[in-house]
């Protein structure tokens, strides 16, 4: 695990990523703040839907129309990316911010062989002759695993295993040694022999050379397991954060508890898995108060209107532990609900 005594390596402040839409304004990311640390791996969790991608996309500048980031800054290295010119932007997307995206071989190009697109990027980034390209993606295919790499290089995608289309992928992100790699559901689709072998290996690359993670993932137990941080997502919003034990060991969103709740634990005899009541909300028609409040039990439990009247804000409950929840927000003690955190 890192240590956090550093500045973060990229620091996003109040984000917007709005989607213009003919039903209307699709607010996929409304005012997210989150920081990673040189060398710390960030999970982002939440549901399908809720902004976790949309985040990611939009700190590399790659949301597409109807898509439109409309406020807030990403800082990165010193340097504020949402200010900078495109050509600027494109130096760093690849160089010093890479990304794994979910689907490996969609984003593979199928007409061109596995070693000239990551020969490619040593070309463009850093003005390498083709020869020289090609033996630096030869290695980098034998640093990620892929078995007899000097055959799998004048191989196509088509002719690859999700798992090696995967390698390739992430060969082609650590490609320039960036500083920070952004993994959106890296073992989706992949068998479980599979997602550990990815998984082992991003670990073993931020071992080598540092590198900041951010973990997009709705697979809790993945997150557990590789992360240091944790930062869980509901209707565009961030609603905790913590160091990953102690948001395992103490969640405090009524989010997160049902989250947490619902996975199945080995050796455990369950009749039914928990289930969060309700269903996500309507991004173009966000519901007054807290995103979360239509479906929260403990709302009802503690009988707080305040809830649907007004959003709070993260409120720190512990060291690094913030949480978005009125339950933890400070109140006189006469009106405190007995239970209150």
């Amino acid at each position: 695990m890192t240590s956090n005594a550093s500045a973060p390596l990229l620091d996003i402040r109040g984000l917007k990523t709005y989607f213009f839409t003919e039903d209307g304004v699709v607010k996929a990311v409304d005012g997210v703040d989150l920081h990673v640390h040189p060398g710390e791996i960030l999970g982002l969790v939440g549901e399908s839907g809720c902004g976790k991608s949309v985040t990611s996309l939009s700190v590399l500048r790659l949301v597409d129309e109807p898509g439109r980031i409309v406020a807030g800054e990403v800082w990165f290295e010193g340097q504020n990316l949402l200010a900078l010119s495109e050509a600027e932007m494109s130096h760093i997307r690849g160089n010093r911010i890479s990304m794994i995206f979910q689907q490996p071989k969609s984003s593979l190009n199928p007409v061109f062989t596995i070693g000239d697109q990551i020969a490619e990027v040593f070309q463009v980034h850093q003005g390498l002759k083709k020869k020289r390209a090609w033996a630096e993606a030869v290695e980098l295919l034998r640093l990620v695993g892929l078995p007899d790499p000097e055959s799998k290089a004048h191989a196509y995608p088509h002719q690859l295993s999700g798992g090696q289309a995967q390698r390739v992928m992430i060969a082609m992100a650590l490609a320039l040694r960036p500083t920070l790699l952004i993994a959106d559901e890296p073992t989706t689709a992949l068998d479980v022999t599979i997602q550990a072998q990815i998984m082992d290996l991003i670990l073993d690359l931020r071992a080598r050379f540092n590198t900041a993670v951010i973990l997009i993932s709705h697979d809790l137990g993945l997150i557990a397991e590789a992360a240091d941080r944790v930062a869980v997502m509901y209707a565009g919003r961030i609603v905790e954060q913590a160091p990953v034990r102690e948001l395992f060991a103490a969640p405090h969103h009524p989010y997160t508890q049902g989250l947490i709740a619902s996975v199945p634990v080995l050796g455990r005899v369950q009749d039914r898995l928990a289930t969060i009541p309700g269903t996500v909300p309507n991004l173009v028609d966000l519901p007054p108060g807290c995103r979360f409040a239509p479906r929260c039990v403990a709302r009802q439990e503690h009988d707080l209107t305040i809830c649907t009247e007004d959003e709070p804000d993260l409120l720190p409950v512990a060291e690094g532990h913030r949480v978005r929840c009125w339950l933890y927000a400070p109140q006189p003690a006469s009106s405190s609900p007995e239970g209150r955190a």
